[in-house]
């Protein structure tokens, strides 16, 4: 029997807030029946929600909270009007409390990064966390990170990047010993910032559960062809919004095509399947969940206009997460990874690079 898990949940969080934070937490629980819920929010919303989940309630104990953060707030405001009564806020300290396993809100990014990093603080090694998510490829899934947690980063940094999205691969993939590579602007050793550069020498040298692939293209991103890819989180967050659109872009392309004649409805019916399985594909529920790796807690943070479905996915991977004791094994690959020797950068190289 596996063992029961304790998820804090910001209720208020998201563009629906309890109607979809509840029913997520329903088919979660349907799926993982040794759960069990704290519930941040108000208490007379929450309370009408769990009279049409009775298995939610049951297993449930709410924690009434005067103040939910708007999902317009910006982080600074959020931190001075919420701080430590909020629910956001106190969803987040439940997991250094040890009260629970891992936290889930879908509400207001920039804020719920805010309170996180203040509340839990960065692990021993650690400068920066990231915000890592899974990145459905043709090959299967990938980890993306950072995507978009904080701006530019050192060598240093972005091996701590690769050390954490590895063991994110290893625990929500399932790989042994996944392949990570540096998004830059070309595959050659010569290219790219110095940073990048120095990254992948340190890389090399590890002894760690991870193998280092190389450097790695925009175009690698779709085809998967490392399972993890780490770049700083303005590139990444670049990277992201790039993909929405171009799905976005292209779904609305096809819907106009289909209903352009007889002929393209006819296609349509033919090729529905085909179609029902790219949407099932390219459907954002399914990836649903970014987690906040590097800090001493586990965050995820859910979409905030995804369905109950898509929130029930974001709890799954905090319970993936805290099954595999993500934040220790983190802890433990930094650790080991900060003992190899920094690699002097390579003259040749330099010039090679300018020229």
């Amino acid at each position: 029997m596996a063992k029961t898990l304790t998820i804090a949940l910001d209720v208020m969080g998201g563009d629906r807030g309890p109607s979809t934070v509840i029913p997520g937490a329903d088919i979660a629980l349907k799926r993982n029946p040794e759960l069990n819920f704290l519930l941040y929010g108000d208490e007379g919303e929450i309370a009408g929600w769990l009279e049409r989940y009775p298995d939610v309630a049951n297993i449930s104990q709410t924690i009434h909270c005067e103040i939910a953060v708007r999902m317009d707030e910006k982080p600074s405001q959020a931190l001075r009007r919420g701080r430590r009564e909020s629910s956001m806020w106190r969803t987040i300290d439940a997991t250094k409390t040890k009260q629970a396993d891992a936290a889930v809100s879908a509400g207001n990014t920039g804020a719920l990064m805010a309170m996180a990093f203040f509340n839990l603080r960065t692990m021993q090694g650690v400068d920066r966390p990231a915000i890592a998510g899974i990145w459905p490829t043709n090959r299967g899934d990938s980890i993306v990170l950072d995507m978009g947690a904080t701006i530019g980063a050192n060598a240093m940094q972005l091996v701590d990047f690769a050390v954490m999205g590895a063991a994110m691969a290893r625990a929500v993939l399932g790989m042994k010993k996944p392949t990570v590579g540096l998004l830059n602007i070309g595959v050659e050793e010569v290219k790219g910032l110095d940073e990048v550069r120095q990254a992948g020498r340190i890389l090399r040298k590890l002894e760690l559960p991870l193998e280092y692939h190389g450097f790695v293209e925009g175009n690698d991103l779709g085809q998967g062809t490392t399972d993890v890819v780490v770049t700083e989180g303005f590139s990444g967050n670049i990277a992201l919004k790039a993909a929405e659109g171009t799905v976005r872009q292209i779904t609305g392309f096809l819907k106009r095509a289909m209903v352009k004649s007889w002929r393209t409805r006819l296609g349509y019916i033919l090729a529905k399947p085909a179609f029902d399985a790219l949407k099932e594909k390219l459907d954002p529920t399914g990836a649903n969940g970014g987690v906040f790796l590097g800090l001493n807690g586990l965050v995820i943070k859910s979409h905030g206009g995804t369905s109950a479905i898509g929130f029930a996915n974001a709890i799954e991977l905090g319970v993936n997460m805290a099954r595999f004791d993500m934040v220790a094994k983190i802890a433990r690959d930094i650790d080991l990874s900060h003992k190899v020797d920094t690699v002097p950068a390579d003259k040749s190289v330099k010039k090679a690079a300018k020229s």
